[in-house]
């Protein structure tokens, strides 16, 4: 979005008209769309701001729910925005500390300063380009004094030191023209890391860093938490000072709907030792594998490794945790379709959910060889054990068992 455009829809007219016209999610729907407020006379900045703020806000629901119908975007900072409910657990974490303010250090389009300000801390946002600035103040505008928005760098607006201050950071790259984020090089953030990770070791600090960060260019003294939302994982937070548990130095959290889990330690955990495939196959979650806290999963479980190098676990004892997904085995077979296809017309599978792990395969291109015909179900998981490629047939077990 241009500042053109931005002004043209903070008017009356402007916001009255976004409201009216409601999520436009279809691209065939934007055409029609356009032409029609064009012939109804109302310029090209508005019509372009208010018909991509409506395509934006029907994106914007798998991450802000019914509050992005009264919200602003920018399309990268919506791609970079945290989820609310997991914006909401780091707002919690800085409350239970003691912490009644927060600088958000980068705040983007407000994701985590909406988060911030709904938990009742004091909140000082600041971001770097000044379209998504004013677009963060108008999303925390509803919070009136406790929530201001300033245009500026992290660097020149860092709060004195003060009790009950904390800041979070979310260091980015973003590209001009405010159409793409990217995550890249620790050289590359914007504010580097160097200078983040130098205020984190004097201060109470969340750092939101991509999950798949270098391990090795964390810092040795922060707490190091992968997140993961409905089955994928969403980001590394490091938390320092205050904000930092005593002595937990990794952590999964592990969030599904409106519950969550979490498992801590002190370090990375020792693997399990390999066994051969039990009566159950277990996939940690990716918070967990990120984390490197599978051993501890796998001894939870009376698990060991499928295979050192691949993160499947294996059992006999009917466990399972919020930390996997567990499958009862029903028999394998080599991973090729002839062998696979013979045991699916024998138990009559007309519907199967891939899974692969360690093996070159599109799950798309495979199922198209299988012969799917029948009334039952199951889970084909296709792997490497050792030097061969199997192929597993299993059923899902409940989480709650």
């Amino acid at each position: 979005m241009e500042m053109s455009e931005l002004r043209a829809l903070l008017t009356p007219e402007g916001l009255g008209l976004l409201d009216d016209l409601g999520p436009v999610d279809q691209l065939a729907d934007v055409a029609r769309t356009v032409s029609r407020l064009r012939a109804a006379g109302h310029s090209p900045d508005l019509v372009s701001a208010v018909v991509g703020q409506a395509r934006l806000r029907a994106r914007a629901h798998a991450k802000f729910g019914e509050f992005a119908e009264r919200m602003l975007f920018t399309r990268a900072g919506l791609e970079q925005a945290t989820r609310l409910g997991v914006a909401a657990r780091h707002a919690q974490r800085v409350r239970r500390a003691g912490m009644t303010s927060v600088a958000d250090l980068g705040c983007g389009i407000g994701g985590d300063a909406l988060a911030f300000a709904g938990a009742g801390l004091d909140v000082h946002a600041v971001d770097a380009d000044e379209v998504t600035a004013a677009i963060a103040a108008y999303n925390l505008a509803p919070f009136g004094d406790s929530a201001h928005v300033e245009h500026g760098t992290a660097e020149a607006n860092l709060p004195a030191t003060a009790d009950g201050f904390a800041v979070w950071m979310d260091p980015a790259r973003r590209t001009s023209g405010h159409s793409e984020t990217r995550r890249l090089t620790a050289d590359d953030y914007s504010p580097s890391l160097d200078w983040a990770f130098a205020v984190a070791a004097e201060r109470p600090t969340g750092i939101k860093l991509g999950p798949g960060h270098d391990r090795d260019a964390l810092p040795a003294d922060a707490e190091a938490q992968w997140v993961s939302a409905d089955g994928s994982v969403v980001e590394l937070v490091l938390w320092t000072g205050a904000l930092a548990r005593e002595g937990v130095r990794r952590a999964a959290l592990v969030i599904r709907g409106e519950r969550s889990h979490e498992l801590t330690a002190g370090a990375d955990a020792e693997d399990a030792p390999e066994r051969e495939l039990g009566a159950f196959l277990h996939e940690p979650d990716g918070a967990v594998i990120r984390a490197r806290l599978i051993g501890d999963v796998a001894r939870s479980l009376e698990a060991g490794m499928l295979d050192q190098r691949i993160a499947y676990l294996t059992s006999d004892a009917a466990l399972t945790s919020p930390f996997v997904q567990s499958f009862r085995v029903r028999e394998t077979m080599p991973a090729n379709a002839k062998a696979i296809n013979a045991v699916l017309r024998a138990q009559g599978i007309g519907t199967v959910e891939i899974k692969k792990r360690g093996m070159d395969v599109d799950p798309a291109a495979f199922r198209k060889k299988l012969a799917l015909r029948g009334d039952a179900s199951a889970t084909l998981i296709l792997t490497r054990v050792g030097d061969q490629r199997r192929a597993i047939l299993a059923d899902r077990v409940p989480a709650t068992v």
